[in-house]
């Protein structure tokens, strides 16, 4: 899209290739993975697997408490997961946690964070999914 720049934290471990065209930069983000240039107050969104959901659930509890309290300023805010409900109810991860525990913390932390957790398939799906939530902020910034 004309303009657009999308931000991805230096962080970011395996970062999304974006379409031909995606304007893309590397740059240290305060809360979430992606955002957009100019818009970095507006926009965050953090992707996580689904094996480094879980952990993260489970093991870094106050870190990830803290990254939604943080988000909870921004207008347009998610945690975006590389896997499906299925995968999440079939425990295709690592870990002893119940599926419907993985679950009801996610819903948890829309309740109290009113940050979304959108469970968006696989990581191309993911990524298209992304590509396509950016684009229409973007268009929508006017």
């Amino acid at each position: 899209m004309d303009g657009m720049t999308v931000i991805v934290d230096t962080r970011e471990q395996t970062p999304f290739e974006f379409s031909r065209g995606v304007a893309v930069v590397r740059r240290k983000l305060d809360t979430g993975d992606y955002s957009l240039l100019g818009l970095e107050a507006d926009v965050a969104i953090e992707r996580k697997s689904l094996g480094d959901l879980v952990k993260t659930l489970i093991h870094a509890k106050k870190r990830f408490a803290a990254e939604l309290e943080r988000m909870q300023a921004i207008r347009y805010r998610a945690v975006v997961v590389e896997a499906s409900v299925e995968d999440v109810m079939a425990h295709r991860y690592r870990g002893e946690a119940h599926p419907r525990s993985v679950l009801a913390l996610c819903n948890a932390a829309f309740v109290r964070y009113q940050v979304p957790v959108l469970f968006w398939g696989s990581r191309p799906h993911s990524r298209y999914m992304l590509e396509n939530l950016l684009t229409r902020i973007w268009a929508r910034r006017r």
